[in-house]
């Protein structure tokens, strides 16, 4: 196996995303290795789990700095002493410059609680409920400068269910941020997933696991339900 990669970790809060990244990351053949902790909250709990699979952590505040440029400046010092080369936002409250994410571009990758480009920006599940969909997910992306706008690597699709408030969607949708964060990660770390010309390049006979016929409908029709009983009846 190849040496693997080394990716830094922006977070903001308790990080149950970057948790998900580390316990990826564990693994002997998983191709990329968490080498640091940065938040720009000194009371992140995320730092306090990260420490304890002793993964290095940094706090590195808004506050003690001029401007966006120096306190950037002071995450990048970061980031290049730890010989990072991916960059994982975990629920990182801030947006980048312009700078920073030309700096990192192809590089960068965030997850966002939506089927982008449906519903950027925050409060998605309320939206979500509140327009009526009947289909909601997350989304791993690259980041460019432009929120919530950059090249889809993967996502994932949870039903909204007629009686769902907002925290319990909010949970079915986390539940799959933790299993496709780690999978977008291994897919960019190996090569698999790259930017190019503003899109995400796919490796050639990449296995993406849905065919041509799949579909997902919600509701879905009681009368389509296949009996496998009836079905090996009829089946020559």
């Amino acid at each position: 196996m190849s040496a693997r990669k080394r990716v830094g970790v922006l977070i903001s809060g308790r990080g149950s995303n970057m948790t998900a990244l580390i316990r990826a990351a564990a693994e002997a053949d998983f191709p990329a290795e968490i080498v640091c902790v940065i938040s720009d909250q000194p009371e992140a709990q995320g730092l306090a789990v990260a420490a304890s699979s002793g993964i290095p952590t940094f706090v590195a505040p808004r506050a003690g700095h001029p401007n966006k440029a120096a306190h950037e400046g002071e995450i990048q010092r970061i980031l290049d002493e730890a010989g990072v080369e991916i960059i994982c936002l975990a629920g990182f409250m801030r947006i980048l410059s312009a700078d920073f994410t030309n700096r990192w571009v192809g590089r960068l990758i965030n997850i966002h609680p939506s089927l982008l480009p449906l519903f950027p920006g925050l409060t998605t599940h309320a939206r979500v409920i509140q327009q009526g969909m009947r289909i909601h997910g997350c989304t791993v992306h690259f980041v460019t400068a432009e929120m919530d706008a950059g090249p889809i690597i993967a996502q994932a699709a949870v039903p909204v269910l007629p009686t769902d408030t907002e925290g319990e969607l909010a949970v079915r949708v986390l539940n799959m941020e933790h299993k496709i964060y780690p999978l977008a990660l291994s897919m960019v770390a190996s090569g698999k997933a790259r930017m190019e010309n503003n899109r995400t390049v796919y490796a050639h006979g990449l296995e993406i696991g849905w065919g041509a016929n799949t579909s997902l409908m919600v509701p879905s029709s009681v009368e389509e339900i296949v009996n496998l009983e009836d079905l090996a009846r009829r089946t020559p």
